[in-house]
């Protein structure tokens, strides 16, 4: 399968406000299958868990999305049988995440006809305040493990959040920055 980029998933969940993991799972697959291509699920796994560890996605629980999301379903999946691996919580919905330029891959047009999706909305201000909490948290094991790379990285990340949602990063930002400069 051609390899989506992360704007391209982001674009993909953005059709639909939120998806669980098993119907973007499902909408890539289906992508691939329009275009002819060959579909690796371990390799649309690994792409959608990259793109929430960079924050191109965002794992919400299902309670902070608005209109139905069938966490059973998505268990039950098919498509997401042979794959015990998972990293997100079957109970959890993506959603656009801050640092993502939501951009519709080739084809995606046509997925809001191809998919069952019910209508699904999003807690702007409760996924600005699970992004940052999770910043937190990585921030204190990115500092605790002298990981000054990745605390680079966390930094932009920091300002994309802040901007993304009403929530003020000032001093996790600070905390990084410390072991960056």
């Amino acid at each position: 399968m051609e390899e989506a980029t992360h704007d391209e998933l982001a674009g993909v969940v953005d059709l639909f406000d939120a998806l669980t993991r098993a119907e973007l799972e499902r909408a890539l697959v289906e992508l691939a299958y329009r275009r002819g291509a060959d579909v690796r699920e371990d390799a649309v796994s690994a792409a959608v868990a990259e793109a929430v560890r960079e924050y191109y996605l965002v794992e919400l629980p299902a309670e902070a999305v608005a209109g139905d999301v069938d966490v059973h379903e998505s268990r039950s999946d098919p498509l997401a049988s042979g794959n015990t691996e998972r990293s997100g919580d079957a109970d959890e919905a993506l959603v656009v995440g801050p640092v993502a330029f939501p951009m519709l891959p080739a084809e995606g047009e046509d997925l809001p006809h191809i998919l069952d999706v019910p209508e699904r909305s999003v807690d702007h201000a409760a996924a600005a305040e699970h992004v940052a909490e999770r910043l937190r948290e990585e921030s204190e094991t990115v500092v605790d493990d002298d990981d000054a790379e990745r605390a680079a990285t966390l930094v932009d990340v920091t300002y994309d959040a802040e901007a993304w949602g009403p929530v003020e990063l000032g001093e996790t930002r600070d905390r990084l920055l410390a072991l960056v400069d």
